[in-house]
């Protein structure tokens, strides 16, 4: 089996966020980028079914700054091959991402494609059911946890309210990790570094640009201030009856 994870850098949003001039996107001169947590849970599930079944994980990235940075991270986890697509920036919305993508991704043989169900910075989370169109895979998304049954696949897929549902798909199939069945594992920095004398990067020209469907962002705005906040001191006793009093006085019995 031919696990292929596509793998994204997203702003860090523990970092202050600046508006560019634009006022359309993003400051990125000094933005510190993080790799997508959905995606690192795509990867640590399919690091999973490696060690089950003796799959085989492809890691694959649109290029952009510091990209080979985060392929070598997921050759030092456990992927097997890794792949950058050139020619586009990362930074594309999550159609073109998909028509690039699965264009590159036709080359690999995959027979399963996992992918971080979102990401903080593509506004539709539809990387995965575009992939799936895209290539004419089945797809289920909100994944939390896949099993090998022989040929086929048993996947658990998260609704609302916390109801989990169990699908049996064959492959080839796109799936959109929600989470993976454990906490992704971490790699220190030795043994990335060690990643990158051992593991090469495969190069693939970008193909299937040009696509204008999806949202366009108009202007964006910092979030206002409400002022509203009032900090309560004092002892837990002198707290505990101050909420009470609000409460109160709000109407709350």
């Amino acid at each position: 089996m031919n696990i292929v994870v596509p793998m994204k850098q997203v702003p860090d949003l523990v970092e202050e966020l600046e508006i560019d001039s634009s006022g359309k996107d993003l400051d990125r001169e000094w933005l510190k980028n993080k790799v997508n947590e959905f995606d690192d849970h795509a990867l640590e599930e399919a690091l999973l079914l490696k060690e089950e079944s003796g799959a085989t994980v492809t890691a694959i990235a649109l290029d952009g700054d510091d990209i080979d940075k985060v392929l070598f991270a997921a050759a030092a986890k456990g992927a097997d091959k890794l792949v950058k697509v050139t020619g586009i920036d990362g930074a594309v919305s999550s159609h073109e991402a998909a028509s690039v993508l699965a264009e590159a991704i036709k080359g690999l043989g995959a027979d399963v494609v996992m992918t971080g169900v979102q990401a903080v910075d593509d506004r539709d989370g539809q990387l995965a059911v575009l992939l799936a169109h895209k290539l004419g895979f089945a797809h289920v998304s909100v994944v939390t946890g896949v099993a090998p049954e022989g040929d086929k696949l048993t996947v658990s897929k998260e609704y609302g309210g916390g109801v989990i549902a169990e699908f049996e798909v064959t492959t080839p199939v796109v799936l959109g990790i929600q989470a993976a069945r454990q906490t992704p594992r971490y790699v220190p920095v030795a043994r990335v570094r060690q990643a990158m004398k051992k593991s090469s990067v495969d190069e693939v020209a970008a193909s299937g640009t040009g696509t204008d469907t999806g949202s366009v962002v108009n202007r964006m705005f910092k979030p206002e201030g409400g002022g509203n906040a009032e900090m309560i001191e004092g002892s837990a006793e002198d707290q505990a009856a101050k909420i009470v009093e609000i409460l109160t006085q709000k109407g709350v019995k």
